[in-house]
């Protein structure tokens, strides 16, 4: 595999390279970075390097609105915490923040310039009803779901139904493990919740340690069959493992927490793509003990393939043939490995049948023979 050479990913690798960019070369990565939400995170490394006001008027703009806003989405997360917290204050377990959350409550480099959609917690299955509960009475409601949906995430999947707050319109994910309890990888719950570290200067909330929070993003990525956020969460896991790297034993824990879980695989794909597309530093004794999760010659072949072309950034200039039959790949994968063949055939004949009368009923009704079709601006010949 190849690194990739996107605009976006050459600019958050070298910053400075910016600043030889013509007008046509800032506009494909404004473009870019917008389309895979790492605009604020360039934003922000130019910042650190002072060199944002040497960016052209026009994109600097653009970028100086994406960081502000990235700033005020994380003191608003800091307050819709607070607020996720108070709620939970009788629930007799105490909340994990997730992903996004934990990074910006827990201070890690990864956050700075991250934007977010929701908040994710972490709470026992025990303690799922009782939670849900408590968030209703302070303001969040559930989805507009159907029957099916409601039993499809309460039956199958690892999380409830998503909830959204009545007046403040934040979305909060309740999860009870970090995946479907019907997926091919068995999740040792108990052996995550063991580990779980309070949050400093927070009363009832934790975290999961250094190693879990590395191996919890890279088992969201390559479970995913989305990946609109794909590129910007590889460089999540980048970020990670530069970071949290640097930490005594983080490399010497990481296979074995790993195969404790049963994530060997998710870590191994983590490893290999950060390091192949990106670059990332990792330690060759890791790399190594990390083959434990190597899947099959044909299957690894497929992979990288796959991914090569899924993770560049979700745009037009991107866009191909092989970059489709990529992402619908992973996609189908990402389904299959997640539910038994039996329910994923109902499940995804059901979202087709359902897809296609969303469709139908959106085409416009026929115009009448004669009538003249809406918008034309012909003047009709008069007769005779």
């Amino acid at each position: 595999m190849k690194p990739l050479t996107d605009p976006i990913v050459l600019a958050l690798q070298d910053p400075t390279r910016t600043l030889t960019f013509d007008d046509r070369g800032w506009d494909l990565l404004v473009r870019q970075g917008r389309s895979t939400n790492l605009l604020a995170k360039l934003a922000a490394e130019l910042d650190a390097r002072h060199a944002l006001d040497a960016v052209p008027l026009a994109p600097r703009q653009h970028l100086a609105s994406t960081l502000l806003m990235a700033r005020r989405q994380a003191e608003s997360l800091r307050w819709e915490v607070t607020c996720i917290q108070h709620a939970l204050a009788q629930v007799d377990a105490t909340p994990t923040l997730l992903k996004g959350a934990a990074y910006v409550m827990a201070g890690l480099a990864v956050a700075i310039g991250r934007t977010f959609s929701d908040v994710d917690i972490l709470v026992p299955k025990k303690a799922l009803e009782h939670t849900e509960i408590s968030l209703k009475i302070h303001g969040w409601q559930g989805g507009h779901y159907d029957a099916y949906d409601q039993r499809y995430y309460r039956r199958w999947m690892h999380e409830i139904p998503p909830m959204r707050h009545i007046r403040r319109g934040t979305t909060i994910d309740v999860h009870h493990t970090i995946l479907p309890e019907t997926a091919r990888i068995r999740i040792n719950t108990p052996a995550l919740f063991a580990q779980l570290q309070p949050l400093p200067g927070h009363d009832r909330l934790c975290v999961l340690p250094p190693v879990d929070m590395f191996l919890h993003s890279a088992t969201h990525l390559f479970h995913e069959g989305e990946f609109e956020k794909g590129l910007r969460d590889l460089f999540d896991l980048d970020a990670l493992l530069r970071e949290l790297g640097s930490e005594p034993t983080f490399w010497e824990r990481l296979v074995p927490r790993a195969t404790q879980l049963g994530l060997e695989r998710p870590l191994f794909y983590a490893l290999r793509y950060s390091t192949a597309l990106l670059g990332t530093p990792v330690p060759e004794q890791v790399l190594r003990a990390a083959q434990v999760g190597r899947p099959s010659a044909a299957t690894l072949m497929l992979m990288d393939w796959c991914y090569s072309r899924a993770l560049r950034p979700m745009h037009q200039s991107v866009e191909g043939v092989g970059v489709r039959m990529a992402r619908l790949a992973l996609y189908l994968r990402s389904h299959w490995i997640r539910m038994p063949m039996p329910l994923l055939v109902y499940h995804l004949g059901r979202k087709a049948v359902l897809a296609i009368a969303t469709n139908e009923d959106r085409k416009p009704p026929p115009t009448a023979p004669g009538a003249a079709a809406s918008g034309d601006t012909k003047t009709p010949v008069a007769a005779g």
